[in-house]
């Protein structure tokens, strides 16, 4: 075999039929890539012929099978890019019947573009964390009494999973598991003991009640005062619920108690005489709490299971003493408003764009001076309804920080951007343009940027400074007093002394 230079020529065999081509020539780089192939007809091997001719028919089915089959690879390539964008959802249950009895709220979910995945909890291949990456973007749990997860999922890896940016929404029972205790433990929660429920003697629904009045009717009033936690509370209704209670604990300063219950409210065991003080009672009892981490990471927590039924989402009120009226429960809404909340599809902010500069230039200076006049803008956006819009408020605050804030200042708001014009302190070092906004239901906004605030230059003085004439005057005076004190010292000549002989004759 010949050998050429960095490229090897071998024959391929092919079947032989009339018309087409017998054998082709294949050439390949030392890689193994091909580089050049050349077709020899049949029946004229070694030499060298024009193809056989094409009909226009079938030239004109060749460009409609290839425009089809691009439009068939761009649909697939647009069909992964949704599966790659949208959320996934591990959707944890004690069986899996739980999809049709909370169906109402799982389609929910599915209609506003997450895709679910479910599992049963014990399910031994379950797995969040894989190779340092998630596996899923949030974690729901609907199995309130499992005592221990499936796969390599434990509190510990959940806990991990939340530090890493994850969100959490967490269901309670009347049976809690120990994985669920532990669990709401690790974000500032603790559940009554186990059979125990919240009980309420003065609010509960007598068509849906077993007689325990175990299944409470909560009215807005006791919902947090957080429009993108809760949603419209003005406008919403009554709320069923039925479960466990929770108590806050009060050294965790991240907590939020969503929903708590009434002064008559309180939480035991409802099938057990009251002989001992309740675990819970009164606005102790919080029936949803919820806790947004330092890196923004979302956990909702609730008693109730069935809060998220079918049944209780599409059920009608009918509170003790309100005789036979009714009104829809707003179950839906608020669940519809929580989980938006906890899946980061409302309350998420995020900075655009930051500029400063000096009054009246454009350009980014490398070193500031003391006592110039600065502007500063940053635009802010937030994410609503799947879209990044201008966001809108009116308490947006900038610090000019070294140490502790020389300048603190309210931004003016135009249409999603917050700026100011400000007078740099009279104090060189090294500063920060700090904006740090914390709102209840917002993630937290944090943006710093480092300048460097010079003194001025020994030409940027003015040439006489008032507070100075005192030393300018000093200064002067010495001046004179030693031109004086040289002039006479230099022309003052002491009267001549007698001497001793021109006394003597004179004698």
């Amino acid at each position: 075999m010949e050998k050429k230079n960095h490229h090897y020529v071998g024959p391929r065999a092919r079947p032989v039929e009339q018309g087409t081509y017998a054998s082709e020539s294949a050439r390949f780089s030392r890689s193994g890539v091909l580089k050049s192939v050349s077709f020899v007809p049949n029946g004229a091997l070694g030499s060298v012929s024009s193809p056989p001719a094409v009909s226009m028919k079938s030239l004109h089915m060749d460009v409609l099978q290839g425009s089809l089959n691009t439009m068939r690879c761009l649909l697939l390539i647009f069909a992964l890019l949704s599966v790659a964008v949208a959320d996934r959802i591990l959707v944890l249950v004690e069986c899996l019947s739980a999809r049709e009895t909370h169906s109402i709220f799982f389609r929910s979910l599915q209609d506003r573009g997450h895709q679910l995945v479910f599992r049963t909890a014990d399910d031994s291949s379950l797995s969040l964390i894989k190779f340092g990456e998630l596996n899923y973007d949030h974690l729901i749990i609907f199995a309130p009494s499992v005592d221990e997860f499936g796969g390599s999922i434990s509190v510990e890896e959940i806990t991990r999973f939340v530090d890493e940016g994850g969100n959490l929404l967490v269901t309670g029972g009347p049976n809690l598991g120990q994985a669920i205790r532990e669990l709401a433990l690790q974000h500032g929660f603790e559940f009554d003991e186990p059979e125990t429920m919240v009980i309420d003697h003065n609010n509960y629904d007598t068509h849906l009640d077993d007689g325990y009045h175990t299944t409470i009717v909560a009215t807005k009033q006791q919902l947090l005062n957080a429009q993108l936690i809760t949603g419209e509370a003005t406008k919403l209704n009554p709320v069923l619920y039925k479960g466990v209670a929770m108590i806050s604990h009060k050294n965790n300063l991240l907590r939020l108690e969503v929903l708590r219950g009434t002064s008559t409210s309180y939480s035991f065991n409802p099938t057990a005489p009251v002989d001992e003080y309740p675990g819970a009672i009164g606005k102790q009892v919080v029936m949803i709490g919820a806790v947004q981490a330092r890196n923004n990471a979302r956990a909702v927590f609730t008693g109730s299971m069935e809060m998220f039924s079918d049944a209780f989402l599409s059920a009608y009120v009918h509170k003790t003493g309100s005789g036979e009226s009714s009104t829809r429960s707003g179950n839906m809404e608020l669940a519809t408003a929580l989980s938006k909340w906890v899946l980061k599809e409302t309350g998420v902010l995020r900075v655009k764009k930051v500029e400063h500069h000096l009054a009246g230039n454009k350009e980014v200076p490398r070193e500031y001076t003391i006592m110039d006049e600065v502007e500063y803008a940053i635009e802010i956006e937030e994410l609503r309804d799947g879209v990044w819009r201008p966001f809108n408020a009116k308490d947006v605050q900038l610090e000019f920080v070294r140490i502790d804030p020389f300048v603190r200042t309210n931004l003016m708001n135009k249409n999603g951007r917050f700026s100011t014009r400000f007078k740099l302190p009279d104090v060189y070092g090294v500063y920060k343009f700090l904006v740090d906004y914390r709102r209840i239901g917002y993630t937290h906004l944090y943006d710093v940027q480092q300048v460097s605030v010079r003194p001025l230059l020994h030409n940027q003085y003015e040439r006489f400074i008032r507070s100075a004439y005192p030393y300018y005057a000093s200064s002067f005076s010495m001046m004179l007093g030693v031109v004086l004190f040289s002039f006479v010292f230099l022309h003052h000549k002491d009267p001549p002394k007698a001497t001793a002989t021109t006394s003597k004759k004179t004698n």
